[in-house]
């Protein structure tokens, strides 16, 4: 049995706090963990990618506990965010950095990660559309950058209402979740018949959750908007089943988990075209289950909602679309064992890496 130290940050279980990352990094460590790895998982606290000093050094007591040429996979939340810490310990351990969000496309962030990313052994990606971006912004060895999408759990088929009026929006509400361009969309189908459903943790930004109930207000749509908070196991499963349509409205996302968990249950998915969404939203041979719209655009967002809820072709299409994607989705057992392919060459490198994962 061979064993990996994972660097996660602090509180990748706490319900009040789900995120795509934390569930990701999870099913990873219970995936590695039945591949026979012995997964000794270290979460760090802090603000991260924001770390204090008190966070890096917690960080530094994890790695330097890690005997010469262990094996360490680290969360790019934290990784990407510590090259203080995490490059001069390159040397000593076999260093692989799990990047579920690039941190950005220039500055000292963007730097930090270049660094820490350049000295690992290994990069995997949750997306193709993440794994070209650090490709093209960092210049990385191909070979050593791996791309593990997320898996889904297997769920009921939706039922769905024949007018497919209830909507479902499944984020941290956040300006980057574009909830209030969904407001805004939604004020402009105030004619129509439909109820949406706000699931997410609402404490990431207060003021921003805050100017949300506020715009709710001011558009007269208190009573057709539901804001619930987080929801996490059985109770988000039960959100999924209760829709007929998720919105994802984001103005960036690296994969978009929501998605493909929407679709295991067969749930047309209307969201933004941005980053790795149409990886996610994927393709049938019916096309597209879900319908794809700039993002920060309103107008747009309301035309395909619009479309949605007065064309029961385009539901029956989509429909059939979503049950074939829903059957071509992969399992987390796909992303675990691509990791762990990733963790056995690293760990069979004598030296420093030139490693090529099995395909």
């Amino acid at each position: 049995m061979s064993a990996v130290h994972v660097v996660l940050p602090d509180g990748v279980d706490d319900p009040a706090r789900p995120s795509g990352g934390n569930r990701y990094d999870r099913r990873i460590c219970t995936g590695l963990a039945a591949h026979g790895w012995h997964v000794r998982e270290s979460p760090v606290p802090g603000r991260w990618p924001r770390p204090d000093a008190a966070a890096l050094t917690a960080l530094a007591h994890r790695v330097a506990a890690v005997p010469p040429g262990g094996l360490v996979l680290v969360d790019g939340l934290v990784g990407s965010a510590a090259p203080a810490v995490l490059v001069p310990e390159a040397g000593r351990v076999r260093l692989v950095v799990l990047v579920h969000m690039p941190l950005g496309d220039d500055g000292p962030a963007a730097d930090d990660e270049r660094a820490v990313l350049g000295c690992a052994r290994a990069v995997v990606t949750t997306s193709a559309w993440t794994r070209g971006r650090l490709l093209d912004r960092h210049r990385l060895p191909p070979e050593r950058v791996v791309v593990a999408r997320p898996g889904v759990d297997a769920a009921d088929p939706v039922r769905g209402t024949p007018a497919g009026s209830r909507l479902l929006c499944v984020a941290a509400v956040v300006p980057a979740k574009g909830q209030d361009v969904l407001v805004a969309a939604l004020a402009d189908l105030a004619e129509r018949s439909w109820h949406c459903t706000l699931v997410g943790p609402l404490d990431r930004d207060p003021g921003f959750a805050a100017r949300l109930r506020r715009q709710i207000a001011a558009c007269g749509l208190a009573d057709r908007i539901t804001i619930r908070g987080p929801l996490v196991g059985g109770d988000l499963r039960r959100a999924y089943a209760a829709a007929d349509l998720l919105v994802l409205p984001s103005h960036a996302e690296t994969y978009g988990m929501v998605v493909g968990e929407a679709l295991a249950a067969g749930l047309p998915v209307i969201a933004t075209d941005v980053g790795g969404v149409p990886e996610a939203v994927g393709r049938t041979r019916l096309g597209r289950p879900g319908l794809l719209v700039p993002p920060g655009d309103p107008q747009a967002l309301a035309g395909a909602l619009a479309g949605w809820l007065q064309d029961p072709g385009l539901r029956s299409r989509l429909r059939r679309a979503a049950a074939g994607r829903r059957a071509s989705l992969d399992g987390w057992a796909a992303p675990s064992a691509r990791i762990a392919a990733v963790l056995s060459a690293v760990a069979a490198e004598p030296d420093r890496p030139r490693m090529r994962v099995p395909s």
